[in-house]
């Protein structure tokens, strides 16, 4: 006899789906019984810790634009949630989280946990979702899965909890009375696109016309649309400065010359010294967040500015753009590329490659660096040196994402890179990196992630989950000892403070001896020469292996903290920007007096 786990998955499978991510649980069974019985059309993939589940549907979603789907069981694996919906939430990824409930009619015992593991959820899910949906019968689910994905893929995309109550799931299906039906339309993301008006496509035309020193901003939203290649094309015509949010890293190649890098406080120094010279940013799929707006200081007040995005509520949010170009990110620049005279302004180009060159010295002297300990951009090139078209990049947070920013180059246009930036917490790598290897296993290519001790040490458990599943991942792990940019703030800003942020011991933790425990390859690195020949061992063996890099735990790529480092012994005033009121700004039009 079927039941509604077949219901479920019948509708997953019709859906495009072909891999969830979760645990199970008894609420749960009937789910996974009915994935079961539709293997290998569409797998699940167990993993250790239910916040991972959410990690890897991220991933999966970025690479493919499909929802992620994860799963999880009522009260404990609930609770794990949250860092990964509010990392779909703010970066805006498509994802779907099956929950499980307990029974409807126990709804006075969810209370305190009278009935074990409950407590509302609903209540708990709704503030990091874009909709959370309880499912409130066996009649009500199959339009409930089809609002989750209309909803998740929506602009703006974003993740959707679906509450599935126990005997709701557990009930039989009757396939002549309960029909499979879903909406194609919304099997990628975004479902629907729409175009400004054709006013203000011609507003921005003319404004870019009158440019000296155009810039745009990438971010994530360019990947989100599917507009990589396209963006890419615009910009080798107008050849304007281009930088990218950490997010949007890969909208166009980095070997570009009128590419400057990632605009971030630990991203390409060239970036920051270039946008501040521009004369008109276009922010494209960007929200200009506190560190790709560099704390709100961009725009300047003489920058005009254009906007590009599909979220109505993103205009005006820190500054009134010149010209607000509401609408989908790819179909916005199709229109606007029509109207577009290219003419590249020779002066600003040459300005671009002068600033560039200062700072590409410098990178190329730190990428040489056979210093002891080990300097993070040495690994970082050595790592290029060995990536492939179809590879991914995954950061963790903190200083990795600053490392890969930087000194790994987007080769290629399109999303090979992936950054936790939505919430920016440590310990979404090697989840990721379980989405990222599903995705991949199909279509080829390699998974790196290059991780802090700190961020590693959080998903260390799910190292056993890639190998258990036969991934190719290569897991770049910096091990300086040390929360370091905790580390940093805590001697800068509190008079050589040194509390809670120390994690080696005599030499120990030893990450490549506890992933060789795990079923991996394992591999230590204590030396400058020793670099090549552990990545070329790592990159050519047939499954998932841990790097562990002793670097020096004074390395840091971001500029403020080693502008500080260099003056040692000075105890910096506590930094009061952080608690300034920003002021809100009015983009001007341009002078062209």
């Amino acid at each position: 006899m079927a039941h509604i786990g077949d219901l479920l998955a019948e509708m997953l499978l019709q859906y495009g789906v072909d891999f969830v991510f979760g645990m199970p649980g008894g609420q749960t069974a009937a789910l996974h019984d009915g994935i079961s019985r539709r293997a290998p059309a569409i797998r699940h993939i167990l993993v250790r810790d239910e916040r991972s589940a959410a990690y890897a549907a991220d991933a999966y979603a970025r690479l493919t634009g499909k929802p992620g789907i994860c799963d999880v069981t009522v009260g404990p694996g609930t609770t794990k949630l949250p860092d990964g919906l509010v990392e779909a939430l703010n970066a805006s990824i498509p994802m779907i989280a099956i929950v499980g409930e307990l029974p409807l009619d126990w709804l006075s015992l969810r209370a305190k946990g009278v009935a074990s593991q409950g407590f509302d959820q609903v209540a708990f899910l709704q503030p990091i979702t874009k909709a959370t949906f309880l499912v409130p019968s066996v009649a009500a689910l199959p339009d409930l899965v089809r609002a989750a994905f209309r909803v998740a893929t929506g602009p703006r995309p974003g993740p959707v909890a679906l509450i599935i109550p126990h005997d709701v799931m557990d009930a039989e299906w009757d396939e002549d009375k309960v029909k499979v039906m879903v909406d194609d339309r919304c099997i990628h993301a975004p479902s629907m696109r729409y175009a400004p008006p054709t006013s203000d496509i011609a507003a921005a035309a003319a404004l870019i016309a009158r440019a000296k020193r155009p810039a745009i901003v990438a971010g994530g939203g360019v990947h989100g649309s599917g507009a990589a290649e396209l963006l890419t094309r615009i910009t080798d015509r107008l050849q304007p400065l281009l930088v990218t949010s950490l997010s949007g890293k890969g909208s166009v190649p980095e070997t570009r010359a009128y590419a400057a890098g990632v605009l971030n406080p630990l991203g390409s120094a060239a970036a920051i010294d270039l946008i501040k010279e521009a004369d008109l940013l276009i922010w494209c799929g960007s929200k200009a967040s506190q560190n790709t707006a560099l704390n709100w200081t961009l725009p300047l007040p003489h920058q005009a500015t254009i906007v590009i995005d599909c979220d109505p509520l993103e205009h005006g949010r820190t500054f009134r753009a010149t010209v607000a170009l509401c609408g989908d990110v790819r179909l916005t620049l199709e229109l606007l590329a029509e109207q577009l005279d290219a003419r590249p302004q020779v002066d600003w180009l040459a300005r671009i490659a002068a600033v560039k060159a200062k700072h590409d010295a410098r990178i190329d002297e730190e990428t040489a660096s056979d210093a002891i300990p080990i300097q993070p951009p040495r690994v970082m090139r050595a790592v290029a040196q060995r990536l492939q078209r179809d590879d991914v990049v995954i950061s963790d947070a903190s200083f990795s994402a600053g490392w890969i920013g930087v000194y790994i180059p987007a080769m290629i246009s399109g999303r090979n890179f992936l950054y936790a930036r939505g919430q920016g917490g440590l310990g979404y790598a090697i989840p990721a990196a379980i989405g990222a290897g599903a995705v991949l296993g199909d279509r080829g290519g390699r998974v790196v992630t290059v991780s802090g001790d700190g961020g590693h040490s959080y998903a260390i458990g799910e190292i056993a989950t890639l190998a258990q599943n036969g991934m190719k991942v290569v897991n770049i792990v910096l091990n300086n000892g040390t929360l370091g940019w905790l580390q940093m703030w805590q001697e800068f800003f509190f008079s050589n403070l040194r509390q809670s942020v120390d994690l080696g011991f005599n030499g120990k933790p030893d990450y490549a001896a506890a992933a060789e425990a795990m079923g991996l390859k394992g591999i230590r690195v204590t030396s400058p020469d020793q670099i090549e020949a552990a990545l070329d061992e790592a990159f050519a063996f047939d499954g998932s292996v841990v790097v562990e890099v002793l670097i020096d735990p004074r390395a840091t790529p971001i500029h403020s903290f080693r502008r500080r480092i260099a003056e040692p012994g000075k105890v910096m005033p506590r930094p009061g920007t952080v608690y300034e009121l920003r002021a809100w700004k009015i983009s001007p039009d341009l002078d062209v007096g």
